[in-house]
């Protein structure tokens, strides 16, 4: 392994490695943000999906039943055939 002499680099370089490892530092913490985001929207997309196919098949079920009432109405030719 190669030994590192600190007066090998400038105090400019040293200042560039510290500036580097604060945005890595950075980027790790925004990335370990983005996860939690990720998966917390994960979570309620999964339960705006459940929430929508109940509400599509509540929506089919009301659908049926005034289909079915709109049947049972007798039509106008069948009120004049009556009378």
């Amino acid at each position: 392994m190669t030994e590192i002499h600190p007066h090998d680099y400038s105090a400019a370089m040293i200042s560039e490695f510290e500036k580097l490892l604060e945005k890595i530092g950075q980027l790790s913490e925004l990335a370990q943000a983005l996860r939690r985001e990720n998966a917390s929207l994960r979570i309620e997309m999964a339960a705006l999906t459940d929430e929508n196919s109940k509400m599509a098949s509540r929506m089919k079920e009301a659908h049926e039943r005034v289909s079915a009432l709109l049947q049972s109405i007798p039509s106008t030719s069948e009120d004049e055939e009556a009378a």
